[in-house]
């Protein structure tokens, strides 16, 4: 970090919760010029958090890290992976982070890959019941980020474009946000950062391994034999997923480089990179969205 500093590249951290993680050390980080620090936090309650973290007593120290990185001025992100035990949990989440501070929500879907099981997952009328409930977290002032449900971006458009949304689980779920946060402030936000796996995102593992992202273990090459920026602009994989080169409904989806589905969990389920989504339940109407 301090190598980093002095070549004035932005660092941020991802530490992992622990007694270790104090006051003392955040404010090291700050003066090593860290601006960025997200937390991970996947349950409103101790029983549903640890049960995922599966580390005793790791509930409370991270509530305590998160406000420690409030009070030092951090640009705080907390993490969450969306999961079974979870998903009735999310507007005590979102409220939670809205007491402390936080204004940044970056909320993971699961990828069967590592340590995660198919189990554990929540099924594709959920995933798109959870993102409808989502953007209406971001009308709180809270902005909400997806990682491997990029379709979000679609459902940000078609919110912000009046379109309405009424199944059973949302409806649920913004009840809790409305009596735990009173009514919206804000309009819908179409706003998002135009990035997905292998575009604008690459993932160096520790042997210099570079993968599209860190929840796709297909290999493109390594930094020790090959640049990144060679690996980067002429992969044959990467240059299809760039030009959203895609198979099945998300070759035809007219939101196909806006969104481009999750090319992990492609991977995962059918062993290919480019197929299509599972996860996505949207009926494309053709096209090419511009």
């Amino acid at each position: 970090m301090e190598y980093a500093k002095y070549e004035s590249i932005p660092v941020g951290v991802a530490p992992a919760v622990s007694h270790n993680l104090t006051v003392e050390k955040l404010r090291t980080l700050r003066s090593l010029g860290v601006k960025a620090i997200s937390i991970s936090l996947d349950g409103a309650t101790a029983e549903v958090h640890e049960g995922m973290r599966q580390v005793d007593g790791n509930f409370d120290e991270t509530l305590r890290a998160i406000s420690y990185a409030v009070d030092e001025d951090f640009m705080v992100q907390v993490n969450t992976v969306v999961w079974r035990r979870n998903i009735e949990q999310l507007p005590y989440i979102a409220a939670l982070l809205k007491r402390m501070g936080v204004k940044i929500w970056e909320v993971f879907f699961l990828i069967v890959t590592g340590r995660a099981v198919a189990e554990l997952d929540i099924t594709p009328s959920e995933y798109e019941e959870v993102l409808q409930f989502l953007t209406e977290v971001s009308r709180y002032g809270i902005q909400v980020r997806t990682v491997e449900a990029p379709f979000f971006r679609r459902v940000k458009l078609e919110r912000y474009n009046g379109a309405k949304f009424t199944g059973h689980l949302y409806k649920t779920l913004v009840k809790e946000l409305r009596i735990l946060l009173g009514e919206p402030y804000k309009d819908f936000d179409p706003h998002f950062i135009p990035t997905r796996d292998g575009l604008g995102i690459i993932f160096i593992a520790y042997d210099g391994t570079v993968y599209p992202s860190g929840f796709m273990p297909y290999p493109l090459g390594n930094i020790r034999r090959k640049s990144l920026v060679e690996i980067y602009r002429t992969h044959p994989l990467l240059i299809k997923m760039r030009q959203a080169d895609f198979k099945g409904r998300c070759g035809e989806c007219e939101y196909r480089k806006v969104c481009g589905g999750s090319r992990a969990r492609a991977f995962s389920r059918y062993g290919d990179p480019l197929e299509t989504d599972p996860a996505c339940t949207y009926l494309p109407k053709g096209g090419i969205q511009a």
